[in-house]
Protein backbone atom coordinates (compact mmCIF):
# COMPACT_ATOMS: atom_id res chain seq x y z
CA UNK A 1 0.00 0.00 0.00
CA UNK A 2 1.46 3.36 -1.09
CA UNK A 3 2.21 5.69 1.67
CA UNK A 4 -0.34 8.60 2.58
CA UNK A 5 1.82 11.96 2.66
CA UNK A 6 0.00 14.74 4.79
CA UNK A 7 -1.65 17.39 3.24
CA UNK A 8 0.74 20.30 4.49
CA UNK A 9 3.76 18.15 3.23
CA UNK A 10 2.40 17.92 -0.04
CA UNK A 11 1.55 21.76 -0.15
CA UNK A 12 5.26 22.57 1.01
CA UNK A 13 6.74 20.26 -1.92
CA UNK A 14 4.68 21.59 -4.88
CA UNK A 15 5.29 25.32 -3.72
CA UNK A 16 8.95 24.71 -3.44
CA UNK A 17 8.57 22.90 -6.97
CA UNK A 18 7.20 25.80 -8.31
CA UNK A 19 9.62 28.22 -7.53
CA UNK A 20 11.51 26.21 -10.39
CA UNK A 21 15.14 26.40 -8.92
CA UNK A 22 15.38 22.76 -9.76
CA UNK A 23 14.21 19.98 -12.05
CA UNK A 24 11.64 17.89 -10.83
CA UNK A 25 13.61 14.78 -10.49
CA UNK A 26 15.81 16.40 -8.45
CA UNK A 27 12.99 17.44 -6.02
CA UNK A 28 11.72 14.54 -5.68
CA UNK A 29 15.02 13.00 -5.02
CA UNK A 30 15.40 15.57 -2.01
CA UNK A 31 12.52 15.23 -0.66
CA UNK A 32 12.04 11.65 -0.78
CA UNK A 33 9.47 10.81 -2.61
CA UNK A 34 9.10 9.39 -5.91
CA UNK A 35 8.88 11.71 -9.49
CA UNK A 36 5.50 10.30 -9.94
CA UNK A 37 3.47 11.40 -6.64
CA UNK A 38 5.25 14.89 -7.64
CA UNK A 39 3.82 15.12 -10.49
CA UNK A 40 0.16 13.55 -9.34
CA UNK A 41 0.72 16.56 -6.19
CA UNK A 42 1.16 19.36 -9.07
CA UNK A 43 -1.37 18.31 -11.62
CA UNK A 44 -3.96 18.46 -8.43
CA UNK A 45 -2.58 21.53 -7.43
CA UNK A 46 -2.63 23.22 -10.97
CA UNK A 47 -6.68 21.91 -10.99
CA UNK A 48 -7.53 23.79 -7.50
CA UNK A 49 -5.36 26.75 -9.06
CA UNK A 50 -7.90 26.81 -12.30
CA UNK A 51 -5.02 26.07 -14.40
CA UNK A 52 -6.28 22.63 -15.67
CA UNK A 53 -9.67 20.43 -15.91
CA UNK A 54 -10.68 18.47 -12.78
CA UNK A 55 -12.40 17.73 -9.45
CA UNK A 56 -11.43 19.86 -7.21
CA UNK A 57 -11.04 19.78 -3.02
CA UNK A 58 -14.20 22.35 -3.63
CA UNK A 59 -16.40 20.47 -5.67
CA UNK A 60 -15.67 17.35 -3.90
CA UNK A 61 -17.20 19.56 -0.79
CA UNK A 62 -20.18 19.69 -2.60
CA UNK A 63 -20.88 16.94 -3.68
CA UNK A 64 -20.28 16.23 0.25
CA UNK A 65 -22.67 18.50 1.02
CA UNK A 66 -25.17 17.73 -1.73
CA UNK A 67 -25.24 13.79 -0.19
CA UNK A 68 -25.79 15.49 3.10
CA UNK A 69 -29.23 17.81 2.02
CA UNK A 70 -29.91 14.56 0.52
CA UNK A 71 -29.93 12.23 3.09
CA UNK A 72 -31.84 15.18 5.44
CA UNK A 73 -34.61 15.40 2.89
CA UNK A 74 -34.94 11.77 3.73
CA UNK A 75 -35.00 12.01 7.29
CA UNK A 76 -38.09 15.11 6.76
CA UNK A 77 -40.19 12.78 4.63
CA UNK A 78 -39.79 10.35 6.93
CA UNK A 79 -40.88 12.98 9.82
CA UNK A 80 -43.81 13.83 7.80
CA UNK A 81 -45.12 10.38 6.55
CA UNK A 82 -45.11 8.75 10.12
CA UNK A 83 -46.71 12.48 11.47
CA UNK A 84 -49.62 11.23 9.53
CA UNK A 85 -50.08 8.11 10.15
CA UNK A 86 -49.82 9.01 14.22
CA UNK A 87 -52.25 11.57 13.83
CA UNK A 88 -54.25 9.53 11.97
CA UNK A 89 -54.79 7.18 14.97
CA UNK A 90 -58.40 6.97 16.79
CA UNK A 91 -56.52 7.36 20.01
CA UNK A 92 -54.62 10.83 19.58
CA UNK A 93 -52.17 12.02 22.19
CA UNK A 94 -52.37 15.58 23.20
CA UNK A 95 -49.08 16.69 22.04
CA UNK A 96 -46.67 14.55 19.19
CA UNK A 97 -43.54 14.46 21.31
CA UNK A 98 -43.42 10.57 21.87
CA UNK A 99 -43.27 10.29 17.98
CA UNK A 100 -40.40 12.81 18.22
CA UNK A 101 -38.48 10.26 20.91
CA UNK A 102 -39.64 7.07 19.07
CA UNK A 103 -38.05 8.47 15.81
CA UNK A 104 -34.76 9.63 17.41
CA UNK A 105 -34.16 6.01 19.37
CA UNK A 106 -31.00 4.62 17.88
CA UNK A 107 -33.08 1.55 16.93
CA UNK A 108 -35.62 3.35 14.56
CA UNK A 109 -35.69 2.34 10.97
CA UNK A 110 -34.69 5.21 9.61
CA UNK A 111 -33.39 7.42 12.20
CA UNK A 112 -34.33 11.46 12.47
CA UNK A 113 -32.38 13.67 14.94
CA UNK A 114 -34.49 15.76 17.03
CA UNK A 115 -33.56 18.51 15.46
CA UNK A 116 -34.82 17.88 12.06
CA UNK A 117 -38.34 16.56 13.70
CA UNK A 118 -39.02 19.45 15.55
CA UNK A 119 -38.26 21.83 12.76
CA UNK A 120 -40.62 19.94 10.39
CA UNK A 121 -43.58 19.30 12.99
CA UNK A 122 -43.00 22.75 13.68
CA UNK A 123 -42.64 22.57 17.50
CA UNK A 124 -40.20 24.13 20.13
CA UNK A 125 -37.37 22.87 21.30
CA UNK A 126 -37.67 23.81 24.68
CA UNK A 127 -41.40 22.60 25.03
CA UNK A 128 -39.67 19.22 24.09
CA UNK A 129 -36.70 18.97 26.29
CA UNK A 130 -39.62 20.30 29.22
CA UNK A 131 -41.54 17.38 28.27
CA UNK A 132 -38.66 15.05 29.13
CA UNK A 133 -38.47 16.22 32.51
CA UNK A 134 -35.97 18.66 31.95
CA UNK A 135 -36.28 22.03 34.18
CA UNK A 136 -33.60 24.06 32.41
CA UNK A 137 -34.68 26.88 30.73
CA UNK A 138 -34.27 27.34 27.38
CA UNK A 139 -31.58 30.26 27.75
CA UNK A 140 -29.84 27.89 30.67
CA UNK A 141 -29.66 25.35 27.76
CA UNK A 142 -28.17 27.70 25.32
CA UNK A 143 -25.85 28.73 27.73
CA UNK A 144 -24.45 25.29 28.85
CA UNK A 145 -24.26 23.81 25.44
CA UNK A 146 -22.21 27.36 24.68
CA UNK A 147 -20.08 26.69 27.78
CA UNK A 148 -19.07 23.33 26.86
CA UNK A 149 -17.76 24.79 23.06
CA UNK A 150 -16.48 27.69 25.29
CA UNK A 151 -14.48 25.23 27.49
CA UNK A 152 -13.05 22.97 24.40
CA UNK A 153 -11.68 26.42 22.76
CA UNK A 154 -9.97 27.57 26.16
CA UNK A 155 -8.32 23.65 26.60
CA UNK A 156 -7.38 24.24 23.11
CA UNK A 157 -5.64 27.50 23.52
CA UNK A 158 -5.18 29.07 27.51
CA UNK A 159 -3.88 32.06 26.19
CA UNK A 160 -7.20 32.74 24.85
CA UNK A 161 -9.14 35.50 26.59
CA UNK A 162 -13.13 35.79 26.56
CA UNK A 163 -12.94 38.73 23.17
CA UNK A 164 -10.40 35.98 21.47
CA UNK A 165 -12.53 33.31 22.62
CA UNK A 166 -15.81 35.10 20.86
CA UNK A 167 -13.41 35.18 17.49
CA UNK A 168 -12.69 32.13 18.00
CA UNK A 169 -16.28 30.53 18.18
CA UNK A 170 -17.27 32.70 15.15
CA UNK A 171 -14.35 31.27 12.96
CA UNK A 172 -14.23 27.57 14.09
CA UNK A 173 -17.26 27.00 15.35
CA UNK A 174 -19.89 29.47 13.53
CA UNK A 175 -21.28 30.10 16.58
CA UNK A 176 -22.25 33.98 16.62
CA UNK A 177 -22.58 35.62 20.13
CA UNK A 178 -21.86 38.51 21.73
CA UNK A 179 -18.49 39.48 24.01
CA UNK A 180 -20.93 40.22 26.83
CA UNK A 181 -22.22 36.96 27.02
CA UNK A 182 -18.60 35.10 26.36
CA UNK A 183 -17.39 37.24 29.65
CA UNK A 184 -20.39 36.23 31.63
CA UNK A 185 -20.07 32.67 30.86
CA UNK A 186 -16.31 32.59 31.37
CA UNK A 187 -16.38 34.74 34.47
CA UNK A 188 -18.89 31.81 36.28
CA UNK A 189 -16.85 28.72 35.28
CA UNK A 190 -13.64 30.24 36.19
CA UNK A 191 -12.03 30.83 32.76
CA UNK A 192 -9.18 32.98 32.02
CA UNK A 193 -6.42 33.89 29.50
CA UNK A 194 -3.33 31.81 31.44
CA UNK A 195 -0.99 35.06 31.04
CA UNK A 196 -3.42 36.98 33.03
CA UNK A 197 -2.94 34.63 35.98
CA UNK A 198 -0.41 35.82 38.65
CA UNK A 199 2.47 33.16 39.36
CA UNK A 200 4.28 33.19 42.87
CA UNK A 201 7.44 31.76 41.60
CA UNK A 202 8.78 29.65 39.04
CA UNK A 203 7.53 26.51 38.41
CA UNK A 204 3.77 26.78 39.28
CA UNK A 205 2.11 25.40 36.18
CA UNK A 206 0.74 22.53 37.67
CA UNK A 207 1.40 18.70 38.03
CA UNK A 208 2.34 17.48 34.35
CA UNK A 209 0.31 15.34 32.37
CA UNK A 210 2.90 12.75 31.53
CA UNK A 211 6.05 11.52 34.17
CA UNK A 212 9.78 12.14 32.64
CA UNK A 213 10.91 8.94 31.42
CA UNK A 214 14.23 10.73 30.34
CA UNK A 215 15.44 12.11 33.41
CA UNK A 216 18.58 10.02 35.00
CA UNK A 217 19.73 11.04 38.59
CA UNK A 218 23.75 10.39 39.29
CA UNK A 219 25.81 9.47 42.42
CA UNK A 220 25.48 13.07 43.31
CA UNK A 221 21.60 13.52 43.19
CA UNK A 222 21.59 15.41 39.94
CA UNK A 223 19.33 15.42 37.47
CA UNK A 224 20.12 14.52 34.04
CA UNK A 225 18.51 13.92 30.52
CA UNK A 226 19.78 11.13 28.21
CA UNK A 227 18.88 12.03 24.84
CA UNK A 228 19.92 8.33 23.28
CA UNK A 229 17.73 5.33 22.00
CA UNK A 230 19.01 1.76 20.15
CA UNK A 231 16.79 1.77 17.35
CA UNK A 232 14.38 4.09 15.59
CA UNK A 233 10.88 5.59 16.63
CA UNK A 234 11.89 4.53 20.60
CA UNK A 235 12.39 8.37 21.74
CA UNK A 236 11.07 11.51 19.50
CA UNK A 237 11.37 14.93 20.95
CA UNK A 238 9.45 17.79 20.51
CA UNK A 239 9.16 21.72 20.51
CA UNK A 240 8.04 24.91 19.14
CA UNK A 241 9.96 27.79 18.07
CA UNK A 242 8.94 31.08 17.46
CA UNK A 243 10.23 33.65 14.49
CA UNK A 244 9.48 37.33 13.08
CA UNK A 245 8.83 38.24 9.87
CA UNK A 246 7.29 42.00 8.51
CA UNK A 247 4.02 40.19 8.51
CA UNK A 248 4.16 38.97 11.96
CA UNK A 249 5.29 35.54 13.90
CA UNK A 250 5.48 32.63 12.25
CA UNK A 251 5.60 29.15 14.54
CA UNK A 252 7.13 26.05 13.45
CA UNK A 253 6.79 22.65 15.89
CA UNK A 254 9.28 19.93 15.24
CA UNK A 255 9.89 16.40 15.93
CA UNK A 256 13.24 14.72 16.27
CA UNK A 257 14.13 11.28 16.43
CA UNK A 258 17.05 10.94 19.08
CA UNK A 259 18.18 7.91 17.45
CA UNK A 260 19.08 9.22 14.20
CA UNK A 261 18.22 12.95 14.34
CA UNK A 262 16.06 12.61 11.97
CA UNK A 263 13.30 15.41 11.85
CA UNK A 264 10.47 12.96 11.56
CA UNK A 265 7.81 15.53 11.52
CA UNK A 266 6.81 19.41 11.59
CA UNK A 267 3.98 21.47 10.92
CA UNK A 268 4.37 25.59 10.47
CA UNK A 269 1.63 27.94 11.69
CA UNK A 270 0.83 31.53 12.25
CA UNK A 271 -0.86 31.15 15.99
CA UNK A 272 1.09 28.72 18.58
CA UNK A 273 -2.22 26.78 19.19
CA UNK A 274 -2.14 23.29 20.37
CA UNK A 275 -3.53 22.37 17.28
CA UNK A 276 0.21 23.10 16.12
CA UNK A 277 1.84 20.29 18.12
CA UNK A 278 -0.84 17.60 17.06
CA UNK A 279 -0.93 18.49 13.13
CA UNK A 280 3.47 17.91 13.73
CA UNK A 281 2.56 14.81 15.56
CA UNK A 282 0.07 13.48 13.02
CA UNK A 283 2.98 13.72 10.31
CA UNK A 284 5.24 12.36 12.30
CA UNK A 285 2.73 9.29 13.07
CA UNK A 286 1.52 8.97 9.13
CA UNK A 287 5.05 9.10 8.17
CA UNK A 288 6.90 6.27 10.56
CA UNK A 289 4.08 4.32 11.98
CA UNK A 290 5.03 4.40 15.25
CA UNK A 291 4.22 2.10 18.58
CA UNK A 292 5.36 3.14 22.00
CA UNK A 293 7.60 5.52 21.41
CA UNK A 294 8.32 8.11 24.48
CA UNK A 295 7.56 11.47 23.19
CA UNK A 296 9.25 14.14 25.37
CA UNK A 297 8.75 18.17 25.51
CA UNK A 298 8.49 20.81 28.01
CA UNK A 299 5.61 21.58 30.14
CA UNK A 300 3.98 24.05 27.05
CA UNK A 301 0.32 23.97 27.15
CA UNK A 302 0.20 22.96 23.90
CA UNK A 303 1.70 19.62 24.94
CA UNK A 304 -0.24 19.79 28.13
CA UNK A 305 -3.66 20.29 26.52
CA UNK A 306 -6.24 17.03 26.49
CA UNK A 307 -6.65 16.88 22.81
CA UNK A 308 -2.57 16.20 22.22
CA UNK A 309 -2.69 13.54 25.53
CA UNK A 310 -5.86 11.76 23.75
CA UNK A 311 -3.54 11.69 20.09
CA UNK A 312 -0.61 10.20 21.67
CA UNK A 313 -2.73 7.57 24.06
CA UNK A 314 -4.94 6.03 20.91
CA UNK A 315 -1.58 5.81 18.95
CA UNK A 316 -0.10 3.83 21.07
CA UNK A 317 2.61 6.73 22.00
CA UNK A 318 4.01 7.43 25.44
CA UNK A 319 4.25 10.99 26.74
CA UNK A 320 7.37 12.55 28.98
CA UNK A 321 8.04 15.99 29.90
CA UNK A 322 10.47 17.21 31.72
CA UNK A 323 10.69 20.27 34.66
CA UNK A 324 9.12 23.57 34.71
CA UNK A 325 11.22 26.84 32.74
CA UNK A 326 14.07 23.35 32.26
CA UNK A 327 15.48 24.46 29.25
CA UNK A 328 17.86 21.98 29.31
CA UNK A 329 15.39 18.98 29.82
CA UNK A 330 15.05 19.06 25.98
CA UNK A 331 18.40 20.24 24.99
CA UNK A 332 18.41 18.35 22.06
CA UNK A 333 15.69 20.20 20.22
CA UNK A 334 17.26 23.36 21.39
CA UNK A 335 20.30 22.83 19.59
CA UNK A 336 18.06 21.64 16.60
CA UNK A 337 15.98 24.94 16.78
CA UNK A 338 20.01 26.52 17.20
CA UNK A 339 21.01 25.54 13.81
CA UNK A 340 17.95 26.50 12.29
CA UNK A 341 18.42 30.34 13.79
CA UNK A 342 21.64 30.22 11.88
CA UNK A 343 21.45 28.31 9.04
CA UNK A 344 17.96 30.15 7.51
CA UNK A 345 16.35 32.63 10.01
CA UNK A 346 19.58 34.71 10.63
CA UNK A 347 20.49 34.94 6.75
CA UNK A 348 18.36 37.54 5.39
CA UNK A 349 15.49 39.66 6.72
CA UNK A 350 12.45 37.81 5.55
CA UNK A 351 9.45 40.07 3.97
CA UNK A 352 6.19 37.37 4.47
CA UNK A 353 5.46 34.61 6.56
CA UNK A 354 5.37 32.23 3.33
CA UNK A 355 8.99 32.88 1.96
CA UNK A 356 10.35 32.34 5.51
CA UNK A 357 7.96 28.94 5.96
CA UNK A 358 9.51 27.48 2.56
CA UNK A 359 12.68 28.50 3.80
CA UNK A 360 12.32 26.60 6.77
CA UNK A 361 10.69 23.51 4.88
CA UNK A 362 13.76 23.41 2.61
CA UNK A 363 16.39 23.46 4.71
CA UNK A 364 14.87 20.64 6.99
CA UNK A 365 13.64 18.65 4.04
CA UNK A 366 17.41 18.57 1.73
CA UNK A 367 19.96 20.08 3.82
CA UNK A 368 19.50 19.06 7.64
CA UNK A 369 17.94 15.74 6.57
CA UNK A 370 19.92 14.79 3.72
CA UNK A 371 22.87 16.91 3.32
CA UNK A 372 23.95 17.84 6.68
CA UNK A 373 26.65 15.51 8.02
CA UNK A 374 26.72 15.10 11.78
CA UNK A 375 30.00 13.61 13.61
CA UNK A 376 27.18 11.71 16.23
CA UNK A 377 26.38 9.46 13.28
CA UNK A 378 29.64 8.69 12.19
CA UNK A 379 29.75 11.64 9.60
CA UNK A 380 26.32 10.53 7.80
CA UNK A 381 23.11 12.28 7.31
CA UNK A 382 20.02 11.43 9.22
CA UNK A 383 18.74 9.81 5.96
CA UNK A 384 21.72 8.07 5.32
CA UNK A 385 22.37 6.92 8.81
CA UNK A 386 18.91 5.47 8.61
CA UNK A 387 19.10 3.38 5.08
CA UNK A 388 22.26 1.80 6.15
CA UNK A 389 20.55 0.35 9.34
CA UNK A 390 17.70 -0.61 7.08
CA UNK A 391 20.07 -2.60 4.69
CA UNK A 392 21.61 -3.99 7.88
CA UNK A 393 18.19 -5.16 9.70
CA UNK A 394 17.28 -6.68 6.17
CA UNK A 395 20.37 -8.34 5.64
Amino acid sequence: MAKRYPKEFRDDVVAVARQGQSSLKQIAKDFGISEGSLANWMKQADIEDGRRPGLTDADRDELRELKKRNRLLEQENEVLRRAAAYLSQANLPKIVFPLVREMAAAGAPIRVPVAVALRVLGLSRQGYYKWLADPVSQRDWDDAHLLDVILEVHEDDATLGYRLITDELADEHGITVGENRVHRLCKSAGIYASHHKKRSKAGTTGPPPHDDLLAVVDEHGVVRHEFIADGPNKVWLWDISEHRTREGKLYICAIKDVWSNKIVGYSIDTRMKSSIARSAMRNAIALRSPSGTICHSDRGGQFRAKATQRLLANNGLLGSMGRSYGAGDNASMESFFSLLQKNVLNTRRWETREELRLAMVTWIETKYNRRRRQRGLGKLTPVEFEMIYAAALAA
